[in-house]
């Protein structure tokens, strides 16, 4: 049994000629039922007719060109205005006529191109088709009413034109929005990819010039090379994170068949502030030596922002190494019931690593999205020469 939306789905996907050709057939059959004729559209006075021959030639004429009326706009209301003009101009005075108005309609919200042609060729057909019925009636209709009727049609055209304006608003601000989000999402993808690749990459160039100067150390070159074994594979692991946002079947199941990942990369996406002492290990294990501090009770609840806290971290510590590898580096991390806040310093005695090469972007990226949680950043040098990082996040809130 088809239900009512299964069986809209298949009336949407027929063709709209098919689909506006009913409204046609429901004005033809109209106009032929004994109560309705002779009491249809009226300009003018003249006496009505009983139908003939040529009355079904004007209702097809008025009627079964409404199925094209939004495909070809243009040759629906050319027809209907013909068999409108010959309803008229015999007298019958058929329900038809409305059909008239309806493709003033349709042409004013359908019709693309050649719009104030269209207006005023229908305006000067409009004149002689008044001044032949003044002249074929008794003389009982006054100017006032032929102009009564233009000002109606005038207005259904103006009806179409206001369906057109409002429609074209609405696609031009989804496509706005589309473009917006699209470019909030590529924002998001780059900062996430600058915030990965960037804290990896450096641990790992710091990590492999430490290790050419421990040629003769083996044990601490092998501790430093497994370091960089190990930070590349953190790195492959959150950036086989980071692409399965683009995957459009990530999370459906679609490729589960398919592939298997490495158990690391069942770990959850967004990395709690828990990690964070994960992250100050690998940062030690790069030769920069860190003080790390955690102070209180995560809440039930953080939204996105133990996601950002561990970001600003992460960017400290890469500055850290960056700018300063080898200076004694703070981090302090204090959870309370409504944000979490952060601070990194460094006291600004290393030295600047080969690395050390960056656009800005990253401190750029992060004050951004604390300040759409509402949050605060400052980042700076101090007093004694090295830099600090400060930053207060609400927490419970959703970026």
């Amino acid at each position: 049994m088809i239900s009512a939306q299964g069986t809209g789905q298949m009336w949407r996907r027929l063709d709209v000629t098919v689909r506006d050709l009913p409204l046609g057939i429901l004005f033809l059959v109209a106009s032929f039922l004994p109560g309705l004729r002779g009491h249809g559209t009226e300009v003018g006075d003249l006496p009505t007719r009983p139908f003939d021959a040529l009355a079904v030639v004007a209702l097809a004429l008025e009627c079964l060109p409404l199925a094209v009326r939004r495909r070809w706009p243009v040759v629906c209301l050319a027809l209907v205005t013909c068999g409108f003009a010959l309803d008229q101009l015999r007298g019958y005075h058929s329900v038809a006529g409305t059909a008239l108005p309806l493709a003033l309609i349709s042409a004013g919200s359908h019709l693309a191109h050649r719009r104030r042609t269209t207006v005023v060729l229908l305006t000067v057909a409009y004149v002689p088709l008044a001044i032949a019925l003044s002249r074929l009636g008794s003389g009982g209709e006054p100017p006032e009413g032929f102009v009564t009727f233009y000002l109606v049609l005038a207005l259904a055209w103006g009806a179409g034109a206001w369906l057109r304006s409002t429609r074209i608003a609405e696609a031009e601000r989804r496509e706005r929005v589309a473009a917006e989000t699209r470019t909030a999402e590529r924002t998001q993808i780059a900062r996430e990819l600058h915030d990965v690749v960037t804290h990896h990459v450096t641990a790992m160039v710091v990590q492999a010039e430490a290790a050419r100067y421990l040629t003769a150390a083996p044990e601490r070159l092998e501790q430093s090379l497994t370091a960089v074994s190990d930070t590349g594979r953190r790195a492959i692991t959150d950036l086989r994170h980071l692409l399965d946002l683009l995957n459009p079947d990530h999370g459906t199941g679609a490729g589960a068949a398919e592939t298997k990942e490495p158990k690391e990369a069942k770990e959850p996406r967004t990395p709690a502030v828990g990690r964070v002492l994960t992250l100050v290990e690998q940062t030690r294990r790069a030769g920069q030596p860190v003080d790390f501090t955690e102070e209180g009770t995560p809440p039930a609840s953080t939204g996105s922002a133990d996601l950002v806290a561990y970001r600003v971290v992460q960017e400290a510590l890469t500055n850290a190494l960056k700018y300063a590898h080898g200076s004694r580096t703070s981090v302090q991390v204090r959870h309370g019931e409504r944000e979490i806040t952060v601070e990194v310093s460094t006291d600004g005695t290393g030295s600047r690593s080969a690395a050390a090469v960056g656009s800005g972007r990253g401190l750029t990226g992060l004050r951004e999205r604390i300040d759409v949680l509402g949050g605060d950043f400052q980042a700076g040098s101090s007093t004694d020469g090295g830099f600090t990082v400060r930053a207060r996040i609400p927490a419970g809130s959703t970026s």
